[in-house]
């Protein structure tokens, strides 16, 4: 790496600030990660990520250990809800040809695998811990921790969400997350040996979903179109997503019904979005991930579009001549890749809630797939 950055810290510690850490490791970099949940625990069902996604993990070393603690697959096939075979959508092997184009993970162990080498990248790893506040100056910038101690650093990369306290400090008039009028359900199943990749069952108003996550087990996503963020009581979520399941006939979905039980890791979340206008760095102080550009899940690039963030950051860094130029080099790399995830899942998410127009609802599917596997 070059002298613009010696030392950085990374204020949390989900995908996108794991992979940062990584990669600025990979360059030499000093880097310390903070992360507020002394149990550096991550929450929810299954992910599912895309060939980009996959591409990304091999960049940062991790596919391998993906490929074996989640699965993999080529194609999603479409289905009516009565369970007739529409159609398989491709997706491309954007990874490599020999890596199938698609898979899942359930979260934690996708998490547990980032830590472990985010830890054996030579970082320092503080949890429990956040920052109280981040003094600029023409060299660096100094950190007031909430354990009471301090840090000067080159460069602070905020990469604590969608509810970020990093861009309410130094962004204080970003916009604020938006309901988008859908929340998505998840669960976990045991995975029947006819489940090979990911399906959907697409009904008028909602839709149903299945993606193995190991060789055993399988997560179920199911979209509800829900006017109101409203909170929904833990105790209802099995009659509720049971109620969801019911009119969809296919024979699978049917079975799915069945075992359901309190002890199907049954989330709830509601969709929300953001999209902060770029820049997304002040001085000495950079946003990546949910933290500028929260994404619904129907392009499922959420994950990618963050850790791609890392990639893009340390590279542009290490062939910077000054750190303003790497930051505006690294904004100007990312900007429209992350507005059209954004934007384009917002729409799909519009046109589902509006029973709108199929075809235009795939051929922003078509066009999205096809921008994500160009090189980053």
């Amino acid at each position: 790496m070059t002298s613009v950055v010696q030392k950085a810290l990374v204020i949390g510690g989900g995908f996108s600030g794991m992979a940062a850490v990584i990669e600025l490791r990979k360059r030499g970099v000093s880097v310390d990660l903070v992360e507020i949940d002394a149990g550096w625990r991550s929450y929810g069902a299954g992910i599912s990520v895309g060939g980009a996604t996959l591409r990304a993990f091999r960049q940062l070393g991790v596919l391998d250990r993906f490929l074996e603690e989640g699965a993999a697959s080529d194609g999603v096939d479409a289905c009516a809800p009565d369970g007739t075979h529409l159609a398989r959508l491709p997706t491309p092997r954007v990874a490599g040809p020999e890596v199938p184009g698609g898979g899942a993970i359930m979260r934690p162990v996708l998490a547990r695998i980032l830590a472990d080498a985010a830890r054996a990248s030579g970082a320092s790893v503080r949890l429990g811990c956040s920052f109280a506040s981040i003094d600029q100056d023409a060299d660096g910038a100094t950190v007031a921790f909430t354990d009471g101690t301090t840090g000067r650093y080159d460069l602070v990369i905020g990469a604590d969400g969608l509810y970020s306290k990093v861009r309410a400090t130094v962004f204080p008039d970003a916009p604020a997350p938006a309901y988008s009028g859908q929340g998505v359900w998840r669960a976990v199943l045991p995975r029947p040996a006819e489940v090979e990749r990911c399906v959907m069952w697409v009904g008028p108003q909602i839709k149903v979903g299945v993606n193995p996550v190991s060789r055993d087990a399988m997560y179920l996503f199911v979209t509800e179109n829900r006017a109101e963020n409203s909170f929904i009581e833990p105790d209802r979520f099995l009659p509720l997503l049971d109620g969801l399941l019911a009119p969809f006939p296919a024979p699978l979905v049917q079975w799915m019904r069945g075992q359901l039980t309190a002890d199907s890791h049954i989330v709830y979340r509601p969709l929300e979005g953001l999209l902060v206008s770029q820049p997304w760095s002040r001085g000495r102080v950079a946003l990546i991930g949910d933290a500028v550009h929260a994404t619904t899940p129907h392009l499922a690039s959420g994950a990618c579009i963050g850790i791609e963030d890392a990639l893009v950051l340390a590279e542009e860094l290490e062939r910077a001549d000054a750190l303003a130029g790497g930051l505006e080099a690294f904004q100007a790399r990312r900007w429209e890749r992350c507005r059209m995830v954004v934007e384009n899942s917002r729409r799909l998410g519009e046109i589902e809630i509006a029973g709108g127009d199929k075809a235009e609802h795939a051929a922003i599917m078509r066009a999205s797939m096809m921008a994500l596997a160009q090189p980053i």
